[in-house]
C-alpha cells in the first residue's frame, strides 16, 4: 500500500502537485498562501509563494510594487529612506527634506556626514576655516560675521594680546590703563597675587593690592604704629610731620578722641587741656 502524502491541513493529496513545506510539514500552495503569506503594502494583495516578499520594519511589498512614493522608479536594490509611512528613493527625499549646505547650497544627502551650528547644515568637507581653508569637523571654532574660524586663526587675526604674557586673551580679561591682560597675569607687583575682582591701586604705574601697598608705601599712625591707606575716604589726622587714623588720635592719659579739638603736646604725646594743663 503507498503511503499516504497529503496538505497537512486540506488533507488533499500531494503526489504529483507543488507544495511547500513549514517547519517540517508540507502545505499546498492555496492553504500555504490562505494561512501564511503576507499582504503587499501597495496593492493590498497576498504575495504569493512564487513572488518575492520584500520587507522593511515588518511591512512587505511584492517586488513589482516596491517603488517610490513620489517618482514610481522601483526601490529594489537601492538605498532610500522613509518619511512619513513613505519609501523614498535618496533623490526625492533630498528634493524634498534634505538641508541643504550653507557653503556650497548644494543637498545634503541622506547618510552622509554632516556639521550644524544654529541652524544653518554644512557638508562636512564644506565645514571649513575662513582664514587657512582646514577643516574644523569637531574641532573648536569662533564664528565672527557670519564666517567661523579655527581657534588659532581666530586668535592670530581678531584676538587681543596680553599686555604681560603676549598670548592671546580669548575670553574675559581685564583692562588697566588702557592695555588688556589675562586675569591669571594681572597681579600685584608685590605678592604676585591676583588683583582681579579686588581692590588695588598703582604707585608708578604698577599695580599693588592694598595690603603691600600699604606696607610698602603708606604712612603709619603714630598711635598704632599700622599703615595708613588713605584709600576709600579712610579719614586721618596730620600734624608736624606725624598721622593718626581718627581712631587712634586720643589723649595719652584719658584716652578721649581729640577729633575736632583743642589738644597739646608733650613731647612724643598728645593730651586733652584738661590732662596737659599741669604740664
Amino acid at each position: 500500500m503507498t503511503e499516504r502524502f497529503d496538505c497537512h491541513y486540506c488533507k488533499e493529496s500531494l503526489f504529483g502537485k507543488k507544495y511547500i513545506l513549514r517547519e517540517d510539514s508540507p502545505y499546498c500552495v492555496k492553504c500555504y498562501e490562505s494561512l501564511y503569506s503576507n499582504t503587499c503594502e501597495e496593492c493590498k494583495k497576498p504575495i504569493g509563494a512564487d513572488c518575492k516578499d520584500l520587507s522593511y520594519k515588518d511591512r512587505h511589498w511584492h517586488e513589482t510594487c516596491f517603488h517610490c512614493f513620489q517618482c514610481k522608479n522601483s526601490l529594489v536594490d537601492k538605498p532610500f529612506a522613509a518619511k512619513e509611512d513613505h519609501l523614498l528613493c535618496t533623490d526625492c527625499y533630498s528634493n524634498e527634506y534634505s538641508s541643504k549646505c550653507n557653503e556650497c547650497k548644494k543637498t545634503i544627502m541622506p547618510g552622509t556626514r554632516k556639521m550644524e551650528y544654529k541652524g544653518n547644515s554644512w557638508h562636512e568637507t564644506c565645514f571649513i576655516c575662513y582664514r587657512c581653508q582646514q577643516p574644523i569637523g569637531t574641532k573648536s571654532f569662533i564664528p565672527k560675521d557670519n564666517q567661523n574660524f579655527c581657534v588659532p586663526c581666530y586668535e592670530k587675526q581678531f584676538a587681543m594680546q596680553c599686555v604681560q604674557c603676549k598670548k592671546a586673551i580669548t575670553t574675559g580679561g581685564v583692562t588697566y590703563r588702557e592695555q588688556p591682560w589675562h586675569k591669571e597675569c594681572f597681579v600685584c607687583t608685590g605678592c604676585k597675587k591676583q588683583l582681579s575682582g579686588q581692590r588695588f591701586t598703582s604707585r608708578d604705574e604698577f599695580a599693588y593690592c592694598l595690603s603691600c601697598f600699604c606696607n610698602l608705601y603708606a604712612k603709619k599712625c603714630a598711635g598704632c604704629t599700622n599703615p595708613i591707606s588713605g584709600l576709600g575716604g579712610t579719614k586721618y589726622i596730620s600734624f608736624e610731620e606725624r598721622q593718626w587714623h581718627n581712631d587712634c588720635f586720643n589723649c595719652k592719659k584719658c584716652s578721649l578722641s581729640l577729633v575736632g579739638r583743642g589738644f597739646l603736646t608733650e613731647r612724643d604725646d598728645i593730651l586733652c587741656p584738661e590732662c596737659g594743663k599741669d604740664i
